[in-house]
């Protein structure tokens, strides 16, 4: 014992004594710049055109195997989508082996396979590697394509695109994209319910049989393996892959720049947030010499947390949660710079005003050396971090062949950036952020934000969600005479059976739903002035909140006070009883629900508002809206309310049809309790 508390004793001196020579006061030397050495790929062609590299590296026993069918940009047009479609079908199945058990195999190898259009990737142990690249083979070139797969897969991403109408990213990439390069470029066509519909079976077949071929396609091998082994392998699984008719076709040029700095506004009236996009179309190609000093430059200015854009509008004004830009590449010449963030309405038009001041900035301004040392900085590290992945090796010796690139690309890839001075930056913003000639993509409520935007003096464009030009939007609200909220409110309450006669003292209400994580049951508890929210997933609490005139909180957990005075509107019996004489909630509207005309009661709030929805000759709620904000990040849950039934003389919506993760939800009404299952010990 004595010899050990002796050693420990030693250990704890030279520790004092190693630590005692460090001058803390200066930062640590850096060490040597790292080498960059990427392995040149062993290369050979098939007679169908497949071209293959192979790179060895035996320092795990893993490969990977990266397939690229290297087609040019495609505009499909009235049939837009038929590659999405084709693509969910690829790598679930082959004509030999049920999609079910194809699935169970690779999990059983411990393996990963997975397709899109755009060709393959899958990885596994080396002992199983033959047997991987065999699935990878018979799934390219043998698909499972069955007219109820394509049916299936058609009718989910239907579903995903009536998720996304009233997405605000959605539209926001839709019109962006639609205005900056045209919508008959490949990159400016977008899919709609419409062209979906136009897609038959058969037109996805031929779509496959045209294009994914191995006329232009690329398979890199990267791992613990053999050449000449690889070599026979993927001759005797790829051999019989027939090549096609070669495809060729021009890809068009973009829509040229706007001519001056305009805003291009998009009315979302549901929006509870602004979608900022400012762009301009670019022609940057890797093999450019800007290539290096355009990375660095893009990072100063929106690369990330230490970029001009983040700094401003989320760290110094508090507007966003975040605020980035990209400048893309393409060997087609067909590119884009854009500067994106998601804004509150209240900000929308200072946002815009400092976003291009940051960006004329860039222009204007030398960078200072610090930042562009550290920018540098970060960057090789994160280049050098992405080498201990399969995928980006694979990635680096795709460029450099489809990219036309120097094989020393690559290798000399740290120098070049290191050698970007403060002038290169200068330069390089200039001649791809273009000041004169931004067009600014603004989506959001117009009832809350045009206004401000039209005080910035940019001119003002407008269009619908699809990209069409379209007429100023308008806001005047013309209600029938009489019309005030709390007639709309009082109507509400006396359709579902609430007035001065009513002998309501609690409710009680459970919809349950079936959902691809299992069956989730909402709960519902209220008595006057307070409310117990609880969510069950199989059978398990997953959520619990508690709403009193006292305070508000989850799972046990008080909430922010500004939170809990805001979410006391929603408590107790009927949330219109607490709202009828208030003086915060107004009409914003008159919209559709299904079809049939509603007010939208708006009930602002510092951190969760509601807009509430009521039909003009029922007076029921046919859907709510609740938005919370914290933090610069905004979130909304939206429920079509429908199918009223009478309990005990009170009226309950049968259905709620809700939006979780993107998905449409419909929650079924469960068990109603009026006057019983309720305590005071539910809101403890």
């Amino acid at each position: 014992m004595n010899t050990k508390i002796v050693a420990f004793f030693a250990l704890f001196i030279m520790t004092i004594s190693a630590n005692a020579q460090i001058d803390r006061s200066q930062p640590p030397v850096a060490g040597p710049e790292p080498q960059i050495s990427i392995d040149e790929p062993q290369e050979f062609e098939l007679k169908n055109g497949l071209k293959v590299l192979v790179v060895e590296n035996h320092k795990l026993p893993r490969v990977s195997y990266s397939l690229r069918i290297d087609n040019q940009p495609i505009a499909t047009g009235d049939k837009a989508g038929v590659e999405s479609l084709i693509g969910s079908m690829l790598g679930n199945g082959t004509t030999t082996i049920s999609k079910d058990a194809f699935n169970e195999e690779i999990d059983f190898l411990g393996a990963s396979l997975n397709f899109g259009f755009s060709g393959g990737f899958a990885s596994s142990l080396t002992k199983y590697s033959d047997r991987i690249l065999q699935l990878l083979a018979d799934a390219a070139i043998n698909p499972l394509l069955t007219e109820e797969e394509f049916e299936s897969e058609k009718t989910k991403l239907l579903e995903g695109l009536k998720a996304d109408e009233k997405s605000a990213d959605a539209i926001a990439g839709r019109v962006g994209s639609a205005l900056s390069y045209g919508t008959k470029h490949p990159y400016g066509e977008f899919v709609t319910e419409e062209t979906i519909n136009n897609v038959s079976f058969g037109d996805a077949l031929a779509f496959y049989q045209k294009y994914f071929n191995p006329n232009n396609a690329y398979l890199v091998v990267i791992g613990d393996v053999e050449y000449k082994d690889v070599k026979k392998q993927i001759k005797k699984y790829f051999n019989d892959w027939s090549k096609s008719v070669d495809v060729n076709s021009t890809v068009p040029k973009p829509s040229p720049n706007v001519q001056y700095t305009q805003i291009n506004f998009v009315d979302v009236p549901d929006a509870t947030q602004s979608n900022l996009t400012i762009t301009n179309n670019v022609e940057l190609k890797m093999s450019d010499p800007d290539y290096h000093a355009a990375l660095i430059t893009n990072n100063i200015l929106g690369g990330g947390g230490e970029g001009y854009l983040f700094k401003n509008l989320r760290e110094d004004k508090g507007y966003t949660y975040g605020a980035y830009s990209r400048l893309g590449t393409d060997r087609y010449g067909a590119s884009r710079f854009t500067a994106t963030a998601k804004v509150r309405n209240a900000v929308t038009d200072s946002a815009v005003v400092e976003a291009l001041k940051e960006i004329n900035r860039i222009r204007t301004e030398p960078v200072d050396p610090q930042l562009l040392k550290d920018s540098k900085a970060k960057y090789v590290g994160n280049f050098v971090m992405a080498l201990e992945r399969p995928q980006t090796i694979a990635n680096y010796a795709l460029n450099i062949k489809t990219n036309g690139l120097p094989a020393d690309f690559y290798t000399t890839y740290l120098q070049k950036i290191n050698d970007v001075s403060v002038e290169d930056i200068q330069r390089v913003a200039k001649k791809y952020f273009k000041a004169e000639n931004l067009r600014i993509v603004v989506v959001g409520n117009g009832a809350e934000v045009l206004e401000n935007l039209e005080k910035t003096g940019i001119p003002i464009m407008y269009f619908d969600k699809f990209a069409n030009p379209t007429e100023k939007p308008k806001f005047e609200i013309k209600l029938p005479e009489g019309v005030t909220v709390k007639t709309v409110l009082n109507k509400y309450l006396s359709a579902v059976g609430v007035n001065a006669n009513s002998d309501l003292k609690s409710v009680m209400t459970q919809y349950e739903a079936t959902t691809p994580m299992g069956a989730v049951v909402t709960e519902e508890k209220r008595l006057d002035g307070k409310t117990a929210q609880n969510i069950y997933m199989g059978g398990n609490k997953v959520m619990g909140m508690v709403m009193t005139q006292e305070g508000a909180t989850a799972n046990g957990q008080p909430l922010p006070e500004n939170m809990t005075n805001d979410m006391k509107a929603n408590g107790g019996l009927f949330m219109e009883m607490n709202l009828v004489n208030s003086d915060a909630v107004t009409i914003s509207a008159i919209e559709q629900v299904e079809g049939k005309d509603a007010y939208v009661v708006k009930v602002p709030g510092e951190v969760v508002s509601f807009m509430l929805y009521y039909d003009v000759e029922s007076g029921l709620k046919v859907k709510e809206v609740q938005t919370t904000s914290m933090q610069g990040q905004t979130q909304s849950q939206e429920a079509i309310l429908k199918d009223y039934k009478d309990y005990n003389g009170f009226k309950f919506p049968e259905t709620r049809d809700s939006q979780m993760m993107g998905q449409s939800v419909v929650f079924k009404l469960k068990e109603v309790k009026i006057n019983e299952g309720v305590t005071d010990a539910d809101f403890n």
